[in-house]
C-alpha cells in the first residue's frame, strides 16, 4: 500500500474531528439544560461573557460565532429584546455596533452554563484521559490559530 499523502492525512484528521464534533453536539443539544435559550443564543452570551468588558463589536462577535452576519444580527436583536444584551453604536466607528452582555444576560448564561458544563463533562469527560483532554485543547488552539 502506498504511503498516505499529507493531503489525505489532513482530510482524514479533519473528517474525524468534524464527525466527533457533530456527535458530541447532537448529545449536548439533546440534553435538557437550555431553558429559555437556544444553543446559539447561549453561544453568543458565553462569548460575550469571556470578552473584555463583556462586550464586542458585532463584526468581532461574528468571527467567533458560526452564523452569517444577518442571522447573528437578528439573534442579537432577539437577545436585546429579552434584556440579555444591549446594542450600542461603536464610538470608534460610527458604522459599527457594539454588543454588550447585561447583568441579566450574565445571570442566565451562568445558570445555563453550569448545566451545560456538567453535560460536557458527561459526554466528553469519560471518553478522554486528562492528558488527552489537554492534548485536544492544545491541538484545537493550534489549528484555530493557524486560520487567522
Amino acid at each position: 500500500m502506498p504511503p498516505v499523502s499529507r493531503t489525505e492525512r489532513a482530510a482524514e484528521a479533519w473528517e474525524a474531528l468534524f464527525r466527533a464534533q457533530v456527535a458530541v453536539m447532537r448529545n449536548l443539544a439533546a440534553d435538557d439544560v437550555w431553558d429559555e435559550l437556544s444553543m446559539r443564543e447561549y453561544d453568543v452570551l458565553f462569548t460575550l461573557g469571556r470578552a473584555p468588558g463583556r462586550r464586542l463589536r458585532l463584526h468581532d462577535l461574528n468571527r467567533e460565532i458560526l452564523l452569517s452576519q444577518p442571522s447573528l444580527s437578528r439573534l442579537v436583536e432577539r437577545l436585546a429584546g429579552s434584556g440579555y444584551v444591549t446594542r450600542e453604536g461603536d464610538p470608534g466607528d460610527r458604522r459599527g455596533t457594539v454588543v454588550a452582555l447585561t447583568a441579566e444576560g450574565a445571570r442566565v448564561q451562568k445558570s445555563v452554563g453550569r448545566r451545560h458544563a456538567a453535560s460536557i463533562r458527561r459526554h466528553v469527560g469519560p471518553a478522554l484521559s486528562e492528558d488527552e483532554l489537554d492534548t485536544l485543547t492544545e491541538l484545537c488552539a493550534k489549528l484555530r490559530g493557524a486560520q487567522d
